[in-house]
């Protein structure tokens, strides 16, 4: 079984009253009100809620593609003010470069850095090899499966040895199946190489599936609205999915996100808190 990070101890990420509004004026949106989350090292986090309720934004702040309104967010304690090699992204849109292999694209940020070519070569065999892409290596992305590519995108994510990964619904344009495998290859891969992942999803059984917690956004304005703990073994499994424990989880976790009582007061135009 895999022992839970605690993230009051020294968090890897901690968001701070993180506030984000989108436009100015009567027209603004406020994406984010006063987001305030640790996650510990190594956790493995997924974040779901109704759309709009700012998932992303949340994300797309902690990786340092969007800045805060008002708040911050620090990671190893130190705030975020912009991109960094310490933190690898996976969107749902694979990004893969079409003219080149498997390999190629997993060298992609290694060649940047001007690493060596045989160490180049080495650490992408070696995460080609882990999402079992072993055989593909020297295939171009065209001929690959949707879940192909995308653990192709999560391999070079990996090469770059960040420590910890924010991934944008990442399964969301698989088909059921193939999602389902994806789920446990990237477990597999978490239970290895105990990086911290920030994991959005539309799915409550996803969610509940791969997390240590999961985090309930209230609908938009962003805000906190629940924090579901998964006390559930790892590794995990089809027996796992089919269990009462699981079930209890995931009904607790649906309610949480399709029963939420609708936000009445005038905080959603003005900053309104959190409940």
């Amino acid at each position: 079984m895999t022992a839970v990070p605690d993230p009051a101890s020294d968090p890897k990420i901690s968001f701070q009253n993180v506030t984000r509004r989108f436009g100015e004026g009567e027209s603004s949106v406020l994406a984010l009100d006063r987001l305030s989350l640790d996650i510990g090292e190594g956790e493995f986090v997924t974040v779901v809620g109704p759309s709009g309720c700012g998932k992303s934004t949340a994300m797309n702040i902690a990786a340092g593609l969007t800045e805060v309104s008002d708040g911050r967010v620090l990671v190893d304690g130190k705030p975020v003010d912009g991109p960094g090699p310490e933190r690898g992204v996976i969107f749902q849109q694979y990004a893969l470069f079409p003219w080149l292999t498997v390999r190629q694209n997993v060298e992609f940020g290694l060649r940047i850095k001007n690493m060596p070519a045989a160490e180049r070569r080495r650490i992408a065999d070696h995460f080609i090899d882990l999402v079992g892409l072993k055989d593909f290596a020297d295939a171009l992305p065209k001929t690959l499966s949707g879940g192909m590519k995308q653990r192709c995108a999560i391999a070079r994510a990996y090469a770059v040895n960040p420590t910890i990964l924010l991934m944008d619904e990442p399964f969301g344009a698989l088909d059921a199946l193939t999602r389902v495998n994806m789920q446990d290859q990237l477990l597999d891969t978490w239970s290895r190489e105990r990086r911290t992942v920030i994991f959005i999803t539309h799915d409550v059984d996803e969610a509940v599936y791969l997390a240590n917690r999961v985090i309930v956004m209230a609908a938009r304005p962003g805000r906190l609205h629940e924090i579901v703990p998964v006390d559930l073994p790892y590794p995990r499994n089809e027996e796992i999915r089919l269990s009462p424990e699981f079930a209890q989880v995931r009904n607790r976790v649906w309610h949480a996100v399709y029963h939420q009582k609708p936000q009445v007061s005038s905080s959603s135009s003005q900053g309104g808190g959190m409940p």
